[in-house]
């Protein structure tokens, strides 16, 4: 077969936007040109990229199959034969075997037909032509090929045709089909069976197969009733006509012997054998040749007609029992004689996703071409594709997801209401004519008339296709228009004829393949046949193709007939429409559907009916061609009403035949849809004719029958006579524009009258003539020139004038303005501006004379100039004095501006006199110009040098002096310019020299001065670019003081210390803040009437504020004094505070201490400073010392507290600075109170106060305890402190003993409680840890409050078990769930408490348990009698009994 050659292209529109903003009239404008072609391709713009609106998750449907080679007209039809001669031999028990002839299969069909053509196989011999048949069959000459073709031919066709002929296969021989190792068994095609038989489910959905295969296939056959079946096309109304019995199919399948070669030699088979019987049965079967009924064992039964024959009566005779099936020669005849099957498309039986068919389908065409799909070029698809479909040696299957009703499953475009949300800058495709939901319903189209929603005409079809899957020669339903719409995916190749070729087409497919239109004279209805386009441009007929892309419509015009196929897997939509031009191609497209008895989609006379009842508002055109349809259909109507009459047909009735549903109103003749007039007979109800078919209606008399019609006549014609109305109404339009664009000066009408003539065109949608286009021409010119003259009347362009642009591109002359004036009085409508134009033109001229004798003078004024220029300023005009004009005042304006800047010296700068220059040489040549830039340029040379002058004294290293500098500003002041640079360096001086009277009014004044002062100074003198004498002595003196602040750090601060060296040395500002602020957050206690909230030195900033604002060292002693007393305040009240958790008895859920702020928790150790209580894990502790130890936590702990020795010197080095600081003065604090402290202190140690509290305290008891307790205490990390770290146990006369033995405190260490002491000694010892430093009266003072006293005075020794005991205890206490420490703790207090204080001997009692501990009976709760009567078992043992009873 030769090479497929691509067809020319079809015309590729691609409107603009504008053209594409109307759908319908860009067609009507491209119709011309692409129906001449039969289809086009319109390229939409660029960014018009609709969203796709299909529900992809909901989309399923169930593809036709498609077996490329059987879609052929010719290839179907070399199948169709080969299936024949096929079942020819298979229902003899013979397989069909198609030979190879020099190394390629034989066409037998070909062979058959070049053998026909020349007579007949007799003749062919007779004349010997097979080596002619031969050649034609394309072997090469000379090679004997014509024996052997011959020979094939007489063995497997000759019989055939025989047979076919009506010669009886009882005279042959059975030919000897000798096995010849390159035949190949033939597997029959099978095409009418398959139309019933659904496929398996296990075949693949596409496969690529030899045609030819060493295996044999049964063959299946069905018959069908003659009756005509449901056309094709009615598929697209949504429903199916009903059938009668006579519809029902009738199948028969014929079981197939077994497939022998025909030399081979037949084998017995016993079940076709009549066995012997002893019964008189058998005698009922005797041989239907010979008659008798001898031999039963030759005896064969028919499996078609159960007939008997003898094997040996047969001719030729039978050796043996053939296997499998057997038909006798009668009803092979039967068999091969049947009606074909009308040819159409199986459905697959698997339900498709839109995910699986295009997984299915790129697997299929990647496999195929052994590529990625999206590298196959389109042309190798094309090519194969037309080489697969008209080869018979290959099969490949391919689905194809066509006709896929959009209202099921939405449409690929948006719809207003449906699922899909669009984005608000998608809205727009929900109205756009493009939208192919709209389309068809739109204005322009004549399908909106149509009422119901037919699918694939108005409402769009869907189609999802893989490579290869095509759709088949056709053209629209009604010889409609189609478009059509690639949403995505791979293109869709197109192949169209133009309409005028369509019976060409017809004619030659029908010529090529007369087999097919025998069984199916509307085969090209059925879009299931197509043709190669080189076959149909060999023939004559036109051909155009198309690649359709992704984003790209197809649009098919009236009749061409198109077909196609897909290069891939893509979605397409797509939907027919109706133009007003189509209207008599509908009717003669209907008169066409009733010769061939097809049924219609819709009622075209219907349609013209409803068009006509809304006369008043069709567009003129279409009124006025659906006046002329209707005027044919009332005389075809008139005429066969009349002819009704004359049958005898009397009976008639209304009939409202649109409320039928068109199945049942449809000719039981010619299947059209009635809609004017019907005939039916009461014989048969239900059934009706058109009146061209009333002699097929029944048997019955014509006077039986009657008439039902929709419309009398006589209501036809005021339908008809609305439309002619309707375009009549545009003659009257017509008249009255004629009359104004022809009318005289004094009777012309206003461009307002003009206009609402072509609004009346567009309202009553008059037609597109050359008469409206003239008059909107005209209106358009006029518009303009109103529009030009009121822009000239505005005076729209002054702001170019006022910003010196020239001429505008659309700006008028002087001339052209009178010229204009002179167009508007011959314009044939009037316009307002007229008479204001003619006055500014006079205005214009007036401006000339004046602005001409103005330029005459010397030099005027830019007053002047402005003047005149303003005036012209109204007129949108080109005035060539305006250039000259300008010029003029540009130039008296910069000279008004060098006189302005050169009046005010100090305002004049550099830049001003750039820009003067720079604006200056722009300017056109002028004497006074000329001058005043020369004298810019001296002045601007002699700035420039003296600015960079002043610049480089100021940067000057080292710096100049300043009398230096001063003399250079003198000499700077003298020149007629602001220099930044002189007055940079005039700043300069003014600041040095302000600068030194301060130092100088430092050194005369006799206060100290304070570091602030002198850093600030140190700083600004630093600023200043002038050689300063005293700065470097001030950076020294302020070196100095921060060496001594550095100094002062190290003596008192510890390391990594949180505290400023000024928050060490004052006192202490923000005690118990923390504490307080979260009291605040609780409760917020409202302030007593008649305070006021005091914020005096709260903070260190205040204090350090203070200190900074006091004019001398007795005002800071102040200060520094009021802040001690609030610090002893403050301490007083937090000690107390504290001290307050120790007695309370009652547990507080909220209670929080330590610096974690957690809940008490044993062990805990408490601060001798605040008196707060801290867990011994959360804060450094010291080890166990020998000499008592007191115990601040980290917030008292605050500095080294250095000796009074190492602090006196720092004071004395700073008295020598002559600086004051606020550290100073709080140093100067610190060691005035340290000295007062000391005094207090000694004489507290050497008065006999101290011993009074020592005797009441009972200092040795605490001493004491403190040893026992302080050894048990666990190492931690040991605090460098002056005093050390110590606790206390609490001495034997606290109050309130039992309650605070409950307390949550009641275990780890303590201080001396406040209570027991006198307020003088709590303040002395609460001062000495406030005091950062080191005194020995602070260690002597403790040490006193700790000495022990004589022996007699110590409590009795304990028992020689106590440790045993305290380490059972802790035993104990573990297990109680209370720690070591909080038993040894509770147990010694009780001890202390009761033995201490009530009795000098102490009871004991010893546990009858397993422990055997002694124990106090004060301790445990006995008295001495039970403890002699009664056993006594402890807490501990009586919980081991417990646990053990469990």
């Amino acid at each position: 077969m030769a090479e497929f050659l691509p067809p020319p292209e079809c015309p590729v529109f691609e409107p603009s936007w504008e053209e594409f903003a109307d759908p319908f009239a860009f067609i009507h404008k491209i119709r011309p040109i692409a129906e001449q072609t039969g289809i086009c391709k319109v390229r939409p713009p660029p960014d018009w990229q609709p969203p796709f609106a299909c529900d992809v998750d909901k989309l399923h449907f169930t593809p036709r199959i498609q077996r490329l080679n059987e879609l052929e007209a010719q290839t179907r039809v070399k199948l169709n034969f080969l299936d024949q001669i096929a079942k020819f031999w298979e229902l003899q028990g013979c397989t069909l075997k198609i030979p190879h002839v020099e190394r390629k299969i034989l066409d037998l069909f070909q062979l058959n037909r070049l053998v026909a053509e020349q007579g007949g196989f007799d003749v062919v011999c007779k004349e010997r032509k097979w080596t002619k048949i031969a050649t034609r069959m394309g072997f090469a000459p000379g090679k004997a090929v014509g024996s052997h073709i011959r020979a094939h031919y007489e063995r497997i066709l000759y019989p055939y045709n025989l047979f076919q002929s009506g010669a009886s296969l009882l005279c042959l021989q059975k030919p000897d089909l000798s096995s010849d190792t390159k035949d190949k068994e033939y597997k029959p095609h099978d095409i009418p069976q398959r139309q019933s038989v659904p496929p398996s489910e296990s075949c693949p959905p596409a496969r690529r197969a030899k045609r030819l295969t060493p295996e044999a296939t049964s063959i299946k056959s069905e018959t069908d009733a003659p009756e005509a079946r449901t056309h094709n096309l009615r598929r697209r109304m949504g429903c199916a006509p009903p059938k009668s019995d006579s519809d029902k199919e009738v199948r028969s399948v014929v079981k197939l012997p077994e497939k022998k070669e025909l030399s081979g030699e037949p084998e017995k088979d016993k079940s076709k054998v009549r066995s012997k019987k002893p019964t008189n049965a058998v005698d009922l079967y005797v041989c239907l040749l010979c008659g008798s009924g001898n031999d039963e064992d030759r005896l064969l039964l028919c499996d078609g007609c159960d007939d008997s024959y003898h094997t040996f009566c047969l001719i030729p005779p039978l050796h043996d029992v053939p296997k499998g099936d057997w038909r006798c020669p009668q009803c092979l005849a039967q068999e091969c004689n049947k009606p074909q099957e009308a040819f159409g498309f199986e459905q697959a039986a698997r339900d498709y996703t839109l995910r699986t068919f295009g997984e299915m389908a790129d697997a299929f065409k990647s496999d195929y071409f052994n590529m990625p799909v999206h590298m196959v070029p389109t042309e190798l698809v094309e090519k194969e594709f037309w080489r697969l479909v008209s080869t018979i040696e290959e099969d490949v299957t391919v689905e194809y997801g066509a006709d896929i009703a959009s209202k099921e499953f939405g449409s690929g475009f948006p719809v207003r209401g449906g699922k899909f949300k669009v984005r608000p800058e998608e809205e727009e495709y929900l109205d756009s004519g493009w939208n192919l939901n709209n389309m068809p319903v739109m204005e322009q189209s004549v399908l909106a008339h149509i009422t119901a929603d037919i699918c694939g005409m108005k409402l769009p079809w869907l189609y999802v296709g893989m490579c290869f899957s095509s759709f088949c020669w056709h053209i629209e339903d009604h010889w409609s228009y189609s478009i059509n719409y690639l949403h995505w995916g791979e293109p869709k190749t197109w192949y169209g004829a133009p309409g005028y070729a369509a019976e060409q087409l017809e004619d030659v497919m029908k010529k090529l393949a007369p087999e097919l239109f025998e069984s199916q004279p509307d085969l090209l209805h059925q879009l299931v046949t197509i043709m190669n386009p080189n076959t149909l441009m060999a023939h004559g007929v036109p051909v155009y193709r198309t690649n359709q892309c992704a984003g790209e419509f197809v649009i098919t015009f009236p009749r061409a007939y198109h077909s196609g196929f897909n290069q891939g897997f893509n979605f397409a939509e797509a939907v027919n429409f109706c133009t007003v031009d189509w209207l008599p191609l509908g009717r003669q497209c209907v008169e066409h559907y009733r010769l061939l008895n097809r049924y219609c989609v819709f009622s075209h006379d219907e349609m013209i009916c409803k068009m006509a009842s809304k006369a008043d508002v069709l567009d003129v055109v279409v009124a006025s061609t659906v006046q002329k349809d209707m005027a044919i259909m009332i005389e075809e109507e008139k005429r066969l009403r009349e002819k009704v009459d004359k049958l005898g047909v009397t009976d008639s009735e209304r009939v409202t035949f649109e409320l039928f549903p068109d199945d049942e109103r449809q000719c039981l003749k010619c299947k059209t849809t009635c809609f004017m007039s019907a005939v039916y007979c009461p014989c048969k109800p239900g059934l009706l004719v058109c009146l061209y078919h009333i002699e097929d209606l029944c048997s019955c008399p014509t006077y039986k029958y009657k008439l039902g019609y929709r419309y009398t006549l006589e209501e036809l014609y005021p339908m008809m006579n609305a439309l002619k109305m309707r375009a009549e109404s545009y003659n009257e339009w017509a008249s009255n524009v004629n009359e104004a664009l022809e009318a005289k000066i004094n009777n012309k009408k206003s461009l307002i009258s003009f206009k609402a003539l072509i609004e009346e065109s567009e309202m009553k949608k008059f037609p597109d003539n050359d008469l409206l286009r003239h008059l909107r021409l005209v209106t358009q010119d006029a518009d303009k020139c109103a529009s030009v003259a009121q822009q000239l009347l505005n005076g729209k362009r002054q702001t170019r004038y006022r910003s010196g642009g020239g001429k505008c591109q659309n700006q008028l002359t002087v001339n052209e303005l009178r010229l204009f004036v002179r167009q508007l009085y011959a314009l044939p409508c009037v316009l307002s501006q007229t008479p204001l134009l003619k006055d500014l033109l006079d205005r214009v001229e007036a401006f000339q004379q004046q602005s001409q004798k103005l330029l005459s003078e010397e030099m005027p004024s830019a007053a002047e100039l402005q003047e005149l220029l303003d005036v012209s300023f109204d007129f949108d005009v080109d005035l060539p004095q305006l250039a000259e004009l300008r010029t003029r005042l540009e130039q008296a304006r910069w000279l008004e501006d060098v006189q302005l800047a050169c009046s005010e010296h100090g305002s004049l700068t550099l830049d001003d006199m750039r820009r003067l220059i720079d604006s200056g040489v722009g300017l056109a040549p002028y004497p006074a110009v000329e001058k005043a830039m020369a004298k810019l340029q001296e002045l601007l040379t002699v700035s420039e040098h003296w600015d960079d002058k002043a610049r480089n004294l100021i940067k000057a290293r080292p710096r100049q002096s300043l009398s230096s500098l001063a003399a250079a500003v003198k000499e700077l002041e003298e020149i007629p310019a602001y220099l930044p640079n002189g007055a940079a360096l005039k700043d300069a001086v003014q600041k040095a020299k302000d600068w030194l009277q301060e130092v100088e009014a430092l050194q005369v004044g006799g206060r100290v001065p304070v570091l602030d002062t002198l850093a600030e100074l140190v700083t600004r003198g630093r600023s200043i670019p002038v050689h300063l004498d005293y700065l470097p002595r001030l950076e020294a003196l302020v070196a100095e003081v921060q060496a001594w602040k550095e100094c002062a750090a190290n003596t008192f601060l510890c390391e990594n210390s949180p505290y400023s060296l000024l928050e060490v040395l004052c006192p202490w500002c923000d005690i118990g803040m923390l504490s307080l602020k979260r009291k605040q957050k609780k409760l917020k206690e409202p302030v007593p009437s008649g305070k006021k909230k005091s914020t005096k030195l709260e903070t260190l900033s205040d204090l350090e504020r203070a200190l900074s604002e006091s004019k001398d060292t007795a005002s800071a002693m102040a200060t520094l004094g009021e802040a001690r007393l609030r610090e002893m305040e403050a301490l007083r009240a937090l000690r107390a505070a504290n001290e307050v958790k120790v007695l309370s008895g009652e547990e507080d859920a909220e209670l929080k201490v330590c610096v974690c702020q957690k809940e008490p928790a044993a062990p805990m150790i408490q601060c001798e400073l605040c008196r707060g209580f801290f867990h011994t894990g959360c804060v450094p502790v010291p080890g166990a010392a020998q000499a008592p130890r007191v115990w601040l936590c980290p917030h008292c702990h605050r500095s080294q507290k250095p000796p009074l020795e190492k602090i006196l010197p720092l004071l004395a080095s700073l008295q020598r600075i002559r600086v004051r600081l606020p550290e100073g003065d709080a140093l100067r604090y610190m060691i005035e109170r340290t000295v007062n402290w000391q005094h207090r202190a000694q004489q507290m140690l050497y008065s006999g106060n101290l011993k009074r509290i020592q005797d009441k305290v009972g200092s040795g008891l605490l001493s004491s305890r403190w040893q026992a307790s302080a050894g048990q205490l666990p190492e931690t990390n040991k605090v460098s402190q002056t005093i050390g770290a110590m606790s206390f146990s609490m001495p034997h006369d606290w109050d309130n003993r039992t309650i605070y033995l409950h307390s949550p405190f009641s275990t780890g260490q303590y201080c001396i409680p406040l209570h027991v002491i006198s307020t003088e000694l709590d303040e002395l010892m609460m001062e000495a840890q406030l005091l950062q430093v080191s005194l020995p009266e602070i260690q002597e003072l403790y040490q006193t409050l700790f000495t022990k006293q004589s022996p007699a005075q110590q409590p009795e020794q304990r028992s020689p078990s106590a440790a045993t005991n305290e380490k059972n205890e802790c035993c104990r206490g573990k297990k109680d769930g209370l720690s070591y420490m909080e038993r040894k703790l509770k147990r010694r207090f009780e001890r202390e408490s009761f033995c201490g204080e009530k009795r000098a001997r102490v009871d004991w009692v010893q546990c009858d348990g397993s422990c055997n501990q002694w124990f106090h009976q004060v301790c445990v709760g006995i008295s001495p009698e039970m403890a002699e009567k009664e056993d006594y078992i402890c807490a501990s043992c009586a919980g081991k009994d417990a646990q053990l009873r469990k």
